[in-house]
C-alpha cells in the first residue's frame, strides 16, 4: 500500500525520534545545561545524573548496536580528517556560554518552545542564522583562517582522534554518577537519561545501517544533533526549492511535535518564568543563540551532538568538545548568578528528598 523509498522511511524513523525525544525530555525537563544551574542554585544533582546516565546508555547500546550491525562509528562526522583540537574547544566555549547566557542549550531551547516559551523561539531563530553563517555565510570567512589554519592542524595531528577505551570511557562516568546520585537506588529514578541514551543508539541504527541502502539519496551517517539540522531546517523554510528534507531535520520537527503534545498532559511545566530576576531577557536570547550556533558548528556539535551522539561514538574529540562545554558553561552560570541573572523557575530535586523537606517550586 505504501511503496516508500529508503529516504523517506529514515524521515519517517527520524520524525518518531524526535517525537519520543520531546515527550521525554518534556516530562522530567532533560536538560544539560540546567543540570549545572540547578547545582549552583540549588545544589540538585537529580538533572546532573539524568545526563550522565544517558551518557553511559548511549555509549553501551550505540557499540553493541554498531557491532552487532556492522557500522563504523569512524565513518561519521566526529571523525572527519584534518580535525582542529583548537576551533573544536573554541567552540565548546562558545556553545557553553551562550547556553547558560539563553538559560537553555538547543535542544532544551526546542523543548521549551514546544511547551510555550516564546522566548525560546528567538534563541532557535538566532541559532540557525549564526550556524548557517558559519557553515556557509559571512562568518565562514572572518573563522576559515583559524579553523582550516594548518599549522593549529598539524599540532592537533600529534593526538590522533582514536576510538577511547570504551571501558575507561565508562568507569570515569559511572564514578561521577555514583558521586551525583550518591545513593545507589536513585540511579533507577533516571529512566529519562536511559531511554534518551536508548535514542541516540536507536538514530544510529536508522541513519547507519537502514539509511546505507538507499539508492536515491546519500543518508549521512548521524545521530541526535541540533545546531546544524536547526540551521537546515530554517533553510528548508525560507528556501524550499534549493532543500530537501532530511533525517536530521525530521529529528527536529519531531521533538516540538513530542514536546507540545507532552505539554498537555504534563501541565507541572509552564515558562511564565516567576523568578525575581529583571533583565532583557530577549537580549540574552540573542546573545546565547548566536554563540550557540556558532560554537556548535565549531565544536562539531551541541550537548546532546558532542555529549551524547558523539560521545557513543567514543571519539576523542567529542570528550574534548563536551568538557570544554561544561568547563564554560560553569563559569559563566557562576559569573550570572554572581550578578543575580541566572533564572530558576522550578526545583528538581530527588524524590526522596522532598519526603524530607518541604520543595517550594516557584523561586
Amino acid at each position: 500500500m505504501f511503496d516508500l523509498e529508503i529516504y523517506e522511511i529514515v524521515n519517517i524513523l527520524g520524525l518518531f525520534i524526535g517525537i519520543a525525544f520531546g515527550v521525554i525530555a518534556q516530562k522530567n525537563q532533560f536538560c544539560f545545561s540546567g543540570s549545572i544551574k540547578d547545582y549552583i542554585l540549588t545544589k540538585s544533582t537529580k538533572r546532573g545524573a539524568s545526563v550522565i546516565m544517558a551518557m553511559i546508555i548511549a555509549i553501551v547500546s550505540t557499540t553493541l548496536m554498531a557491532n552487532h550491525f556492522d557500522i563504523d562509528l569512524t565513518q561519521s562526522n566526529y571523525f572527519k580528517s584534518n580535525i582542529n583540537y583548537f576551533a573544536i574547544i573554541f567552540g565548546g566555549l562558545l556553545f557553553g556560554t551562550g547556553m547558560m547566557v539563553a538559560d537553555g542549550c538547543s535542544s532544551r531551547s526546542l523543548v521549551k518552545y514546544g511547551q510555550g516559551d516564546s522566548n525560546a523561539l528567538i534563541t532557535l531563530i538566532f541559532i540557525a542564522i549564526f550556524a548557517y553563517a558559519t557553515t556557509k555565510g559571512l562568518l565562514y570567512g572572518v573563522l576559515s583562517p583559524f579553523t582550516n589554519n594548518p599549522f593549529l592542524i598539524e599540532l592537533s595531528s600529534y593526538i590522533k582522534n582514536v576510538q577511547m577505551n570504551i571501558f575507561v570511557v565508562l568507569a570515569i562516568l559511572i564514578v561521577i554518577l555514583l558521586v551525583l546520585v550518591k545513593k545507589v537506588k536513585r540511579i533507577f529514578s533516571l529512566v529519562d537519561g536511559a531511554l534518551i541514551g536508548l535514542l541516540v543508539s536507536i538514530a544510529w541504527f536508522v541513519s547507519g545501517y537502514i539509511g546505507a541502502d538507499s539508492m536515491e539519496r546519500e543518508i549521512e551517517l548521524s545521530s541526535i544533533t541540533f545546531v546544524y539540522p536547526t540551521a537546515k531546517t530554517l533553510e528548508l523554510f525560507t528556501y524550499y526549492q534549493v532543500n530537501e528534507l532530511s533525517f536530521g531535520i525530521t529529528i527536529i520537527c519531531g521533538v516540538l511535535v513530542g514536546t507540545f503534545l507532552m505539554s498537555f498532559i504534563n501541565r507541572k511545566y509552564s515558562f511564565g518564568c516567576t523568578s525575581t530576576q529583571t533583565f532583557n531577557k530577549v537580549k540574552y536570547n540573542m546573545i546565547g543563540g548566536a554563540l550557540m550556533g556558532t560554537g556548535g558548528i565549531l565544536a562539531i556539535g551541541c550537548t546532546v551532538g558532542q555529549g551524547l551522539s558523539g560521545l557513543s561514538t567514543l571519539a576523542f574529540s567529542s570528550a574534548l568538545a563536551i568538557i570544554s562545554i561544561f568547563v564554560s558553561g560553569l563559569i559563566t552560570a557562576k559569573i550570572l548568578n554572581k550578578y543575580d541573572k541566572l533564572p530558576m523557575c522550578f526545583i528538581f530535586e530527588w524524590d526522596d528528598d522532598k519526603k524530607n523537606k518541604p520543595i517550594d517550586f516557584q523561586i
